[in-house]
């Protein structure tokens, strides 16, 4: 009898056979012939650089072109991240305008003198997508003033390069990646006016990647909110380049951008706050919306929930909560576990937050930041309430949850959020519900977290965590029945009378790659009956 560690001993053989004959292709002088059926056609529309502005961080100081090693810069060891810079060409952005354009393109000629044929490294799909929207985009320093030698090998490697993206789209897994690689396709499209197959196959991937990975409310089906940032980003970049190209714009570029716009509205703009919820950390998107401005760009959303969101605010106080289902596997690498936490601002100040995000390489730490304990919200034995698998060097969802029964009350004088999920069903037989009251008079929350279990044979124990801003003061009182917090100055109140509150440390992944020390109160308790109410009060001294 097979069993299922055979079938994935077979599987993971057929894998790395499939990879090892991908590899050969690639290196063969068939796939350098096909790659490289390139056409004599010109640079016509030349993009202006200020349109990327909203994915490249722009640097105050401007270099020249001269004081880089130019002759020796490919011949260095560089770390990864090093090579990765140097090779998608970003940094030309950074170059000042008086460098030598001589000298620019030799830096070109160089690359392409190295690199003339594929190599797994170099030719890398982010890599080369970034590379051909760069070259092309730096085109006063990349091309302009150059002689008919140079042009023709410039044009034939941004095709080259094209193709071999056209090739390999279909194979790049992360959907960050397809987007680049699609906008560099589309770019050169438009650049090369007589290549029709470019802009056409460019839009036609386009279509794909709306139709796969954005739902209906014009929300990334990931639920990611990073990525309808960077969507919309990418979005508004390739209708800004039919735009100034005198190309018409398709109609379904604009209508992804106003939804993506309006969903963009009500997760960031409403509030201009970061909630830390499924991979989002702190962002900078106030300079994301002064380039909205200045491209004459205005959304609008007066919802109040959105693709499994909602956000009540009124002048002194925002509250947000996931009520969303998980998403599926295959849009789950940024997912967290925490499905009905929540989040108060008081005043611009985060009262009480979830832990955020690690998307660095330390798998350790990304795992962690995705568990349950890491929000502001139920975990039972220690467990999340959705089972993580690796996936390559990622991790995914191995079992997801489902939210249901939400409930949403935004009068001036009550509020009400409401929710169950039944990510604990399956391992204890525990349907999870939340429910959040403000009272806007009393500046007073009321929360009720329940358990209901349909046989409770065995005791469970269960942790209630109220994660804090790294900058908070927290205090417990004498009698152990309440824990003060201090946060700019405004004092607050938390208290449960019938179960032991506690204060305990944590760690805080607010900003990109880093991490901080941070304090959490907790409640904890033992289940052994079929419905069981914690309730929790926060309000303000």
């Amino acid at each position: 009898m097979i069993n299922t560690n055979s079938f994935n001993v077979l599987g993971q053989f057929y894998l790395n056979i499939k990879k090892s004959v991908k590899k050969i292709y690639k290196n063969s002088n068939f796939y350098e012939k096909k790659i490289s059926k390139t056409f004599k056609s010109s640079f016509e529309y030349k993009p202006s650089p200020h349109l990327l502005s909203s994915i490249i961080k722009y640097q105050n100081k401007k270099y020249k072109i001269e004081d880089f090693a130019v002759e020796s810069i490919w011949q260095k060891n560089f770390s990864l991240k090093d090579y990765e810079k140097l090779n998608n060409f970003f940094w030309f952005f950074s170059l000042d305008l008086k460098s030598s354009k001589k000298t620019t393109q030799t830096v070109i000629k160089n690359w392409i003198s190295n690199n003339n044929r594929y190599k797994q490294k170099s030719w890398e799909f982010d890599l080369t997508a970034k590379r051909i929207i760069s070259w092309l985009s730096n085109h006063q320093l990349t091309y302009e003033n150059s002689d008919q030698e140079y042009r023709s090998i410039f044009d034939h490697m941004i095709q080259k390069q094209t193709n071999h993206l056209l090739n390999e789209i279909k194979n790049s897994k992360e959907l960050e990646n397809k987007m680049i690689g699609c906008a560099a396709i589309i770019l050169t499209g438009l650049a090369y006016k007589n290549e029709k197959q470019y802009l056409e196959s460019g839009l036609n991937l386009l279509k794909k990647i709306i139709k796969f990975s954005i739902d209906n409310e014009g929300f990334p089906k990931s639920r990611n909110i990073r990525q309808l940032t960077f969507y919309l980003k990418y979005f508004i970049i390739i209708r800004e380049w039919f735009r100034e190209s005198q190309n018409f714009i398709p109609e379904y570029v604009d209508e992804t951008i106003y939804y993506l716009g309006s969903s963009y509205a009500f997760i960031w703009q409403n509030i201009k706050k970061d909630i830390f919820f499924n991979g989002n950390f702190s962002s900078r998107n106030e300079e994301f919306d002064q380039y909205l401005k200045r491209l004459s760009y205005a959304f609008k959303n007066k919802e109040n929930e959105l693709s499994g969101y909602t956000i009540l605010r009124n002048k002194r106080i925002i509250l947000a909560a996931d009520i969303g289902s998980s998403p599926n596997k295959i849009f789950s690498y940024d997912y967290q576990a925490g499905a009905l936490s929540f989040e108060i601002y008081s005043n611009n100040k985060k009262l009480i937050s979830n832990a955020g995000y690690y998307p660095g390489k330390n798998n350790k730490l990304s795992k962690l930041s995705r568990s349950s304990s890491l929000h502001s919200v139920l975990t039972i034995e220690d467990f999340s309430s959705c089972n993580f698998t690796k996936a390559k060097n990622d991790f995914m969802i191995d079992k997801g949850l489902k939210v249901t029964k939400k409930n949403i009350v935004f009068e001036n004088n009550y509020w009400k959020i409401s929710a169950l999920h039944d990510g604990y069903l399956y391992k204890f037989g525990t349907i999870y519900e939340r429910e959040i009251e403000f009272y806007p008079e009393q500046m007073k929350f009321i929360g009720y977290d329940k358990l209901f279990r349909k046989i409770p044979n065995n005791e469970i124990k269960f942790d209630i965590r109220f994660h804090l801003d790294p900058d908070s003061k927290v205090m417990k009182t004498q009698d152990n029945k309440s824990i003060l917090i201090e946060i700019d100055e405004e004092g607050w109140k938390f208290s449960c009378d019938n179960f032991d509150i506690n204060i305990d440390n944590g760690l805080y992944f607010g900003n990109k790659n880093l991490y901080r020390e941070n304090q959490n109160i907790f409640i904890s308790g033992i289940n052994n009956e079929k419905e069981q109410i914690i309730k929790w009060e926060i309000s303000k001294l």
